[in-house]
């Protein structure tokens, strides 16, 4: 105690001995400063808090993968032992040779220093110690004020280092203070630490440098601009000299020893880690998961404080996302819709794990970038709602069909509940959630929905606009609305449907003119998958704070949302759509859906134009090599919702969806207005003789033949589906054949690829023997009501 008293008092006289010097070297009260200033210094505060600097933040994949490495400064910190005893040397012998023989404060040097400054000559005498205390107080700086209180060039910041620095030897080790500044320090062209700037210049760890290497690097400390190898390699090449000059002045190394070392050019290696979401290979994710860390107000009480620890705090960031079922959705997504298609159309998809609400795959037709101008490149994510990506969502079509099922099972309805469902049709009678009553709304199906007696399976199967207009208002529109929202369904831009006047007096609700995200309308689709449960969408599971020494698990946040046999009644008649089910797209071709999914995992697909699906329709459109006549659900979302499914299910374990509940009554379809009118004014000539002509095993150009001179359009979809048809034959059609159409309707035709073996899902692709389980989906339908 007597000791570090008497040490005390020693820097103290020093310090007040070098104000003096420095501030009054020509006033004759010199012992009368130098002895308040000794006399103060004794006073001051000495508790320095030394928190780890600022170091990189990482984000996994859930396999662990690395997705991105986000940071203010590149640095990773390292242990003593984990740092080369050459570089210790090097450091000791150019910053501080006497570190390990002085308290903090190198009293010789500090002398000296005050001696030629009073000369004239200013120089610098601040110990490893005091230096390692400068950059502490830098780099805890959180306010301008904070930062120049810090950098100010006064000699009562001087005198504050040197208190600290006295308190700081006694209580940490030699060793400790030297790792603490060899990770502190900033070594030039971004690197900072020893072990970044190791890795950036040389590409080897800190344990590993050779002399010559640690030479050039603790060489960078005192002027790190100045001695920047990248820019200067001449005056770095100097600069390493005089630091093996100075190791054998030291004794660290021979004479011998210095000039081997000379002569080795200067090699560098400049490796510089990708910062941040732009460099990613799943760009959009990385910046999903930026924005839940900075607006969440567990993680920070401000958006800035968030911001700051994500970026400083050396976090380990473990998210949801699943590597094979990102690499299988993007490559679907590339292969359909190229990024930088001409017509500027963009494909976007989410997929999500029932159960949880982990988000395991987000893809998108776009580069990442800030250049909404150039071809391919966005910065907005398409995938999610405005506050996590800036999308204002899209009118998500007949993909809502789904929550009016629901919401007629959750009311006890039956299987059997049928309407006459024409072409076209007025409903009159709804009211709004708010109790006004609503105008009557005129809709018609789009050409390709069959117009009949339809019950929920037929009516599913088709997917009768007509019917879903009728179901809903036998349901309620406030409580088809509500359903929406149990199933976490809202608007992009942050609303609820229930607080959105429009949306309360919408009575095409049903048919999907709220604009909402691919991410909300997959995680809807999980809560059937999941049996009732909805959980909210989830990115990231675990948050290691390397600072803090804590972890923050993050659990799924699930509620029932509807009951068990709700969720598998709907399930059971969205599998409906793959047994002669429908395709299409909203009204005009503005865009097309396609959302499904299986015990594992649901997606949902979007296609269309982001400048406005309205303005710019999916009509006559070249996207990539290929040429649309029309683009429908089954078209372009349907194969990259297929594909994606196929990669992202490969080697999990067989699950089926639950049966049909048996409390909703029979499964059959009503009798056709076939059976009961064969009069049907709407009907095409081929209607009459056995509607749509069987043209499965022709050839392409015979079957488009025989099915445009039967009155019907005709779509070719870019998909082929596994059959024992020939090579390029017709392997199915959609509707099936002989169904009753109106003229004019259209037919998608997918051809065979020739592998001999015939789909398990009848004529709708998505359910292939890869898969034995039926998918419950349900592809877009057509919005009349916009």
């Amino acid at each position: 105690m007597l000791q570090r008293i008497s040490q005390l008092m020693i820097v103290g006289v020093v310090a007040g001995l070098l104000v003096a010097a420095l501030a009054l070297p020509a006033v004759g009260g010199l012992g009368i400063t130098a002895r308040n200033v000794a006399a103060g210094f004794l006073e001051m505060p000495s508790q320095l808090e030394t928190p780890p600097p600022p170091q990189r933040s990482t984000i996994y994949d859930r396999d662990g993968g690395v997705i991105a490495e986000i940071f203010d400064q590149n640095r990773e910190l390292v242990e003593f032992d984990d740092i080369s005893p050459m570089m210790r040397d090097a450091i000791l012998a150019i910053e501080d040779s006497r570190f390990y023989d002085h308290g903090g404060l190198d009293v010789s040097g500090t002398l000296r220093a005050a001696v030629r400054t009073m000369g004239g000559n200013t120089e610098g005498a601040s110990s490893i110690t005091q230096q390692y205390v400068k950059n502490v107080q830098i780099e805890a700086a959180t306010s301008q004020e904070e930062l120049d209180h810090a950098r100010e060039e006064t000699i009562a910041r001087k005198i504050r280092e040197l208190r600290y620095a006295i308190a700081l030897e006694q209580r940490m080790t030699k060793d400790e203070i030297l790792e603490g500044y060899l990770n502190i320090a900033y070594f030039s062209d971004g690197a900072y630490g020893v072990e970044s700037a190791a890795q950036h210049f040389f590409q080897v760890p800190a344990s590993e440098l050779k002399l010559d290497q640690a030479a050039t690097i603790a060489g960078l400390v005192r002027y790190p601009y100045l001695y920047n190898p990248r820019f200067f390699p001449e005056q770095t090449e100097e600069r390493r000299n005089v630091v093996l000059d100075r190791m054998v002045v030291t004794g660290a190394i021979t004479e011998e020893e210095a000039e081997e070392a000379k002569k080795v050019e200067l090699d560098l290696e400049l490796d510089t880690p990708p910062n941040g979401c732009v460099p990613s290979d799943q760009p959009f994710f990385c910046d999903y998961v930026v924005q839940e860390i900075e607006q969440d107000e567990r993680f920070g009480p401000n958006e800035t404080e968030r911001a700051r620890w994500l970026r400083t705090a050396g976090l380990e960031i473990h998210t949801t996302l699943d590597p094979q079922t990102q690499e299988a959705g993007q490559a679907a997504v590339d292969k359909w819709v190229p990024r930088e298609n001409e017509s500027r159309k963009v494909a976007a998809q989410a997929v999500i794990e029932p159960g949880t609400g982990h988000i395991l795959g987000m893809m998108q037709s776009r580069n990442y970038g800030p250049d909404e101008s150039k071809l391919g490149e966005t910065s907005i994510n398409f995938t999610t709602d405005s506050d996590r990506g800036g999308s204002s969502g899209f009118q998500a079509g007949s993909t809502f069909k789904a929550i009016t099922l629901a919401a007629a099972l959750d009311e006890g309805l039956p299987f059997s509940t049928s309407f006459n469902s024409p072409s076209s049709t007025t409903v009159s009678g709804q009211t709004s959630c708010n109790g006004g009553r609503l105008e009557s709304w005129s809709l018609s199906n789009a050409g390709d929905s069959n117009a009949g007696n339809h019950n929920m399976i037929s009516g599913t199967k088709a997917s009768s606009n007509t019917f879903f207009a009728q179901l809903q208002a036998r349901v309620g529109l406030c409580d088809t609305i509500k359903m929406a929202e149990r199933l976490g369904l809202q608007r992009a831009d942050g609303t609820l449907f229930t607080e959105n006047e429009n949306t309360l007096a919408n009575s095409s609700f049903t048919l999907g003119s709220e604009e909402v995200s691919p991410m909300r309308v997959a995680n809807a689709y999980a809560t059937f998958a999941s049996g009732g449960m909805y959980c909210e969408p989830q990115a990231i599971t675990k948050i290691e704070d390397r600072q803090a020494g804590t972890t923050i698990d993050i659990e799924p946040e699930c509620e029932r949302a509807i009951s068990e046999d709700v969720a598998d009644g709907t399930a059971y008649l969205l599998s409906q759509t793959f047994n002669g089910g429908t395709a299409g797209s909203l009204d005009g071709s503005a865009a097309a859906w396609f959302a499904g999914f299986t015990p594992q995992m649901a997606s949902a697909v979007f296609v269309g134009d982001p400048r406005g699906p309205q303005q710019y329709p999916l009509r006559n459109v070249t996207i990539g090599s290929r040429h649309f006549p029309v683009v429908y659900g089954a078209t372009i979302p349907g194969p990259i919702w297929q594909e994606t499914m196929r990669g992202a299910h490969e080697g999990l374990e067989t699950r089926r969806l639950a049966s049909a509940p048996g409390s909703f009554g029979s499964t059959s379809e009503p009798r056709s207005s076939d059976e009961d009118d064969d009069g049907d004014e709407e009907a095409s000539p081929a209607s009459d003789d056995g509607g749509v002509p069987n043209v499965i095993g022709m050839s392409e150009s015979a079957a488009v033949a025989q099915l445009e001179d039967a009155g019907y359009s005709v779509n070719v979809s870019g998909t082929t589906l596994r059959s024992s048809e020939p090579s390029g034959s017709v392997a199915a059609i959609n509707p099936d054949p002989g169904r009753r159409l109106p003229k004019g309707a259209t037919v998608i035709v997918f051809l065979s690829d020739g592998s001999g073996r015939e789909s398990a899902g009848g004529t709708h692709p998505g359910n292939e023997e890869w898969h034995p389980v039926r998918p419950a989906t349900l592809p877009t339908g057509e919005n009349s009501g916009e």
